[in-house]
């Protein structure tokens, strides 16, 4: 039996074959996808015991949840569980599961839950809240506000954590959506791996771009000399392909308001491909956004930008919408999160400047 094995992450995040651990609570998997080759004197197996055995660390139950929600395909078809595998069979498993690196301490922090039911929950995460426990990291995450949650509610699930199937940056505000049990993990995870979510981002970024529609298209992958940056490689020497949808908003003379649908989904996508495009996201500190690019070299000017400075102490993103399918009901869910009051202020700042 031979096997390939590639982890597969979310938007602004990359596997974990990609990236150091100089990049702290990004650099761990959300899903595992898994190529088998059946060994040729394979006895006839039912799939889902044949994987229990194959993945020691997974239970039978995430495995038949995995079969349910059409995440095991052999020969190119979706197999349920009772499917008795033969030799030479190809077959191809995506595995979500919730990192288990730590034990998760539940914390009382307040978190804005939007929705809950008994399969999802969807937060409206505030900027400056880590996910995930990590290098730097390890508490007062949302991973940890939510563990409270669900104990101090009652909530019965079969995970033994918190069921990630996307993050965002720490700094980066608005809708993520967790799963609440097995199944719910392996439906979604089937979608954001497929990308078939819906989702757009707000970003701020520095100058007047020049197009009221476009497309950003090139590989992301480290920058040759610091790594704390992603790096647009458009000749595809290094990186994964990479594709940003925009649309302007508003402009602002030296700061535009975009809204970016992401084709594809790598580490500081939107980030790094702003940048290469020469408009870098407002007061984003990592990638030399946090200082006047654009403007005119007066000091009132300069003040200026130091007071938005203030009043947005973070880089200018934030997830405004998502959608997905329920994973029970299969009705279309979709959410809108507003701007949140640090972007909304340095709207009003931006907007009365040009005004006087």
């Amino acid at each position: 039996m031979t096997e390939e094995n590639e982890d597969f992450l979310d938007e602004e995040l990359l596997d974990s074959h990609d990236i150091g651990a100089d990049i702290d609570e990004e650099s761990k998997g959300l899903y595992e996808h898994l190529n088998i080759t059946v060994d040729s004197k394979q006895e006839p197996l039912r799939v889902d015991k044949f994987l229990t055995n194959f993945r020691q660390n997974s239970s039978r139950n995430k495995i038949s949840q995995t079969c349910r929600a059409g995440n095991v395909v052999v020969n190119g078809i979706a197999v349920k569980q009772n499917y008795r595998v033969k030799p030479g069979d190809q077959i191809s498993l995506l595995l979500a599961h919730p990192p288990r690196e730590n034990h998760i301490i539940p914390q009382n922090i307040p978190i804005n839950i939007v929705y809950e039911d008994d399969d999802v929950v969807v937060v409206d995460k505030d900027p400056g809240m880590v996910v995930h426990p990590g290098f730097g990291n390890w508490d007062k995450t949302l991973v940890n506000a939510l563990a409270y949650h669900f104990e101090k509610n009652g909530n019965k699930t079969d995970l033994d954590r918190v069921g990630l199937v996307h993050r965002i940056d720490k700094d980066t505000s608005g809708l993520l959506v967790i799963a609440k049990n097995e199944h719910a993990l392996s439906f979604l995870a089937k979608q954001f791996f497929e990308r078939k979510t819906k989702r757009l981002y707000w970003a701020f970024v520095w100058g007047n771009v020049k197009e009221d529609t476009g497309t950003i298209t090139g590989h992301i992958g480290r920058h040759p000399k610091n790594r704390m940056q992603m790096h647009t490689y458009t000749d595809g020497s290094q990186g994964k392909h990479a594709v940003t949808h925009y649309s302007v908003l508003e402009r602002f003379r030296y700061m535009t308001w975009v809204e970016c649908k992401l084709e594809t989904g790598r580490t500081h996508q939107i980030r790094a491909h702003f940048k290469h495009i020469g408009h870098t996201l407002f007061n984003d500190a990592r990638y030399e956004g946090s200082t006047a690019l654009r403007g005119v070299n007066m000091p009132k000017y300069k003040q200026f930008i130091n007071n938005v400075f203030e009043i947005l102490p973070r880089h200018a993103l934030h997830a405004h919408t998502l959608g997905f399918i329920h994973p029970t009901t299969k009705e279309e869910m979709y959410f809108e999160s507003p701007m949140p009051e640090d972007m909304a202020n340095a709207v009003k700042k931006w907007r009365n400047y040009l005004e006087n």
